[in-house]
């Protein structure tokens, strides 16, 4: 149940490839995402969970830890989650989490919730636009124990250690009711993410993670060390915290490579070639007879 400082809630985010900007060389052989040849994003639903639970902290109070797992380079959704008013960050990077699939993930995230504390809300985006899965949430929420909430739209209700939140499901809406704790798979019609602010992008504009440091060393002279650089940041609190697969307290046969077994068989590239062309008269009946034509054949519904 809430303390009387409000909720404490954890929200799960990624940074994705910008998958609107795709290029010939966006796979790789293995069938992993070539990350390198795609500019990086905030992963768009993680944006509306984490809305989300910004909306819930003004309204009932609350803490808010953002917690990512990827490249040590994910650490700027972190500071964009500072910007947006996130009270604590946290970036889960070591070179065994690569390679992991959605049960891997779901495993390292829910060991970094775990030694959070108790938390009484998980939000997390429904899906990534890099997978679209959809399964890291459930299998958090599974690996934590706790019910869950998927396609959350909107919470109708939050009273004590009871939620009722409202479904945006395909052929309508659901509310349902939940016990807290529990974790949310928020929808993007959940809400407008609101823009960082300026005034905490002031605020946050120099927290960095340790790897960050000998560039930020570049720009700072008057810093003889990054240990001297580490005390100025960890006094201010704009030290971004990077935990490993020790320090969540996982077990190494878990995570990365080692512990998906989901493999990738075969890539089909999908190659769209000029074959046949119709000519649409500009006219209201060309028009509609393009968009039945268009909705018998499935193209759009």
């Amino acid at each position: 149940m809430a303390s009387e400082r409000g909720y404490r809630m954890a929200v799960l985010v990624k940074q994705v490839p910008d998958t609107r900007h795709l290029s010939g060389e966006v796979m790789k052989p293995d069938g992993t995402v070539n990350r390198a040849a795609l500019p990086a994003i905030f992963n768009p639903e993680d944006l509306n969970a984490l809305e989300m639970a910004l909306q819930v902290r003004d309204e009932k109070g609350g803490h808010i830890t953002v917690i990512t797992m990827g490249p040590p380079s994910a650490a700027e959704v972190l500071r964009d989650s500072l910007y947006r008013g996130a009270d604590q960050v946290i970036l889960l990077t070591d070179r065994r989490f690569a390679g992991s699939d959605t049960l891997a993930t779901s495993y390292a995230l829910s060991c970094a919730i775990k030694r959070l504390g108790a938390v009484d809300l998980v939000f997390c985006g429904r899906q990534a636009i890099d997978g679209d899965t959809a399964q890291v949430g459930p299998q958090t929420a599974e690996k934590l124990g706790i019910p869950q909430i998927t396609y959350a739209e909107r919470i109708v209700q939050l009273d004590g250690d009871e939620i009722v939140v409202m479904r945006a499901l395909e052929r309508g809406r659901e509310m349902v009711k939940c016990s807290l704790p529990c974790l949310l798979t928020v929808v993007a019609s959940a809400n407008r993410p609101r823009p960082p602010s300026a005034r905490r992008r002031i605020a946050y504009k120099l927290a960095a993670a340790p790897h960050e440091y000998p560039t930020l060393l570049q720009k700072w002279p008057e810093f003889e060390s990054e240990a001297q650089l580490d005390s100025f940041l960890e006094a201010r609190g704009l030290r971004i915290p990077v935990w490993t697969v020790e320090d969540i307290g996982a077990d190494p046969d878990k995570v990365g490579l080692a512990g998906s077994p989901t493999q990738v068989y075969k890539i089909n590239m999908v190659v769209l070639e000029k074959s046949e062309t119709k000519e649409i008269p500009p006219t209201r009946e060309g028009i509609v007879a393009l968009v039945q034509e268009l909705v018998q054949e499935y193209i759009i519904g």
